[in-house]
């Protein structure tokens, strides 16, 4: 018994508080309207039996009765002064340029070098986005990947706001002329006449070269891949590629040929040809090490055409430019 008396005391001080309370806030009311109708004392007044909160009707007597520090003031204005907004920085600005692609076709590479893999093949004409170029002389394009720069020509430049994000090719603010074109298919094309000058445009793809390797030891090797990278990455012509290869290597039945995948003779001493002669891994290595040989010791050096390069290439035979241009003639009229 002795829990629901203590329950029923609480509950009977609760209300006498309560009542009390209520008293205090009906007398503070008579009080302010006697205040106000001084001469109207006897004034009957309706009286509000509700009951209000404590806390609002002990409010302005507290303050009265105990002032609110300084400090405690200070604290709560701190607390509702708004912060102070900081100024957006500006965003910076980065310029995409936009390029003409000015080979007859030319690869989009994953890295700035011509040993990269490849993403896909731009055909000319194809206007590409640039973000930068590199030191070494290679495009970034803005969806990814890199060209060389000497092979495309600067259309034209614009500032955008740099973003986290990099639009989508729709949402480009420089627009483009035709979406990037892979050459899958490229049947149609029309190759270029071959002639003496050996850095330039051969206009061949990989289905021509094919086509000029069928009935040799140089067919189904998969080597047009390779022969049209150096004539993108170097500047030499496919179609002088393919004719001193058939010539030095006999059509790619040669000794070193087959067994060094030596297809150009190099090094080839004369009375020791296949010991002095290089061996590769693969014949596209071979390949490759031909254009940067070519483009590095010859073209750079002023050895232009066909006639300038056999006189230090082959200088034991006389014949040897006629014949290399006899085979690019014959190759251009199989096409």
């Amino acid at each position: 018994m002795k829990p629901i008396r203590k329950q029923w005391f609480t509950h009977v001080v609760s209300a006498l508080l309560l009542l009390i309370m209520a008293i205090f806030s009906v007398t503070s009311m008579n009080q302010i309207v006697a205040a106000a109708h001084p001469n109207n004392e006897n004034l009957p007044l309706p009286i509000d039996l509700s009951i209000s909160p404590p806390v609002t009707s002990f409010l302005p007597l507290y303050s009265k009765l105990n002032p609110i520090p300084e400090q405690v003031q200070e604290q709560a204005a701190e607390l509702l002064t708004l912060p102070e907004i900081e100024p957006t920085e500006q965003i910076p600005q980065v310029t995409i340029s936009t390029y003409e692609i000015t080979a007859y076709y030319l690869n989009v590479r994953e890295q700035s070098n011509p040993d990269s893999n490849i993403l896909e093949v731009l055909k000319q004409g194809t206007l590409v986005q640039v973000l930068s170029t590199t030191a070494n002389g290679w495009l970034q394009l803005k969806d990814g990947g890199y060209v060389k720069a000497s092979y495309t020509k600067l259309v034209s430049e614009e500032a955008i706001l740099a973003v986290t994000e990099q639009p989508s090719l729709e949402q480009a603010v420089v627009p483009i002329g035709e979406d990037l074109m892979a050459l899958n298919n490229i049947d149609n094309i029309e190759p270029l006449s071959p002639t003496s000058i050996v850095e330039s445009e051969s206009g061949l793809s990989e289905v021509h070269i094919e086509e000029l390797l069928e009935g040799t030891d140089l067919e189904d090797l998969g080597l047009a891949e390779a022969i049209l990278e150096i004539e993108q990455d170097y500047g030499i012509n496919a179609y002088f590629t393919i004719a001193v290869m058939k010539l030095e290597s006999g059509n790619g039945k040669s000794k070193l040929a087959k067994k060094k995948n030596n297809l150009f003779g190099l090094n080839a001493i004369s009375g020791d040809a296949y010991n002095k002669g290089l061996s590769f891994n693969t014949k596209e290595d071979c390949i490759r090490k031909f254009g940067q040989l070519i483009a590095d010791k010859y073209v750079e050096k002023g050895y232009t055409t066909v006639e300038k390069i056999a006189k230090k290439y082959c200088p034991a035979n006389s014949k040897w430019p006629v014949h290399v241009k006899a085979i690019m003639e014959r190759d251009y009229k199989k096409l």
